[in-house]
């Protein structure tokens, strides 16, 4: 890696840092000497902030971290609020499968409009913007993927939401001359959050046995320290641009998390037997009966034929040689995340 930045005395303003990238995020720019600046909604939810002011007093930093009360919703005070910073990263967002569409679509897309309007106008030098591979696409299937790939078919709303969001950046950043850096994620697993994502918040079911046989939905995985680190990168190395896919355990699917699950932790109840795509009617069917009393529905009739559609398989080759990141292992993604489900 060449053209580094100077890491100490830098400031960084990150939206969303009670989110699972974000409060990793943070916890790796304390790390490295930075002075960060995060974004939440309410002050006062012990959920929201706790755990990320948490990292401060871990690595006895608590001057360099402060929090202020914002929501990207509200176009007004963004500018004033990250005036005087060396970055901004913008990763706020709604990650869920079940929240109003509206709801998720707003927040992205007019919350990078009103980020990248502020760091605009606040003259910010540099911009690493949070996107997913959602924006990337599946499709078409059997080929590997890169940053010149974008979507172009799914209705879900988290991924209409990121890809919309994404163009709207890249659109704000010419008009603007913004120098900006976007990082995608594939599936971030990991432990560290207060509210499981939608990556991840499978794992206590399926270590509860409730998954007999497990679909082979392919799932593109990274670790989420990797991400966070991803992005610090992203900022400090002068000759990163574009996109930057950080998917590197490509090709894999929730039968194989289910199954390194068992294999890693045999006591739990997981299991290593997959379904084939032929008999997915049966996991619908059951999806639907355990729908009627009360669960939530993830393996719905359009889902699943939405999950079918593309592949895995993302390619991290830039971000691997640009950044020069030694990915944490699929085992260790796996691990993390199940010993958090264990505390």
């Amino acid at each position: 890696m060449v053209g580094l930045k100077p890491m100490p005395s830098k400031k960084i303003f990150v939206t969303g840092v009670n989110g699972h990238i974000g409060n990793h995020i943070v916890r790796d720019l304390l790390e490295h000497g930075y002075h960060v600046i995060g974004s939440v909604r309410d002050l006062d939810d012990p959920l929201k902030v706790d755990h990320v002011r948490q990292h401060a007093i871990d690595l006895e930093c608590e001057t360099r971290l402060e929090l202020v009360q914002a929501d990207v919703l509200d176009a007004d005070g963004w500018t004033e609020a990250i005036s005087g910073c060396d970055a901004l990263f913008h990763t706020a967002t709604v990650y869920s499968n079940t929240d109003k569409a509206d709801i998720i679509i707003d927040t992205a897309v007019k919350g990078t409009t009103h980020l990248l309007h502020a760091a605009h106008e606040a003259k910010i030098p540099r911009i690493v913007y949070t996107s997913s591979v959602a924006a990337v696409g599946s499709t078409p299937k059997g080929r590997e993927k890169t940053e010149e790939d974008w979507q172009t078919g799914s209705s879900s709303p988290y991924t209409v939401a990121k890809t919309k969001s994404e163009k709207r950046a890249w659109e704000l950043a010419e008009q603007f001359g913004l120098d900006l850096r976007v990082i995608n994620p594939g599936g971030v697993l990991g432990g560290g959050f207060v509210k499981p994502t939608p990556s991840l918040d499978y794992f206590p079911d399926a270590m509860a046995g409730k998954f007999p046989v497990v679909p082979k939905i392919p799932i593109p995985i990274v670790h989420v320290r990797d991400v966070a680190k991803a992005h610090r990168l992203a900022y400090e190395i002068e000759e990163a641009e574009g996109r930057f896919i950080v998917a590197p355990h490509k090709n894999k699917t929730i039968a194989e998390v289910c199954k390194a699950i068992k294999n890693q932790y045999p006591d739990t109840k997981a299991s290593r037997r997959a379904i084939p795509r032929s008999l997915m009617f049966i996991v619908v069917f059951q999806d639907w009966v355990m729908g009627l009393f009360g669960a939530q529905r993830r393996m719905t009739r359009k889902a699943v034929k939405g999950y079918f559609e593309g592949d895995a398989d993302f390619s991290s080759k830039k971000a691997t040689e640009v950044f020069g990141i030694e990915w944490e292992s699929f085992e260790v993604c796996i691990q993390d995340t199940v010993e958090e489900f264990l505390q």
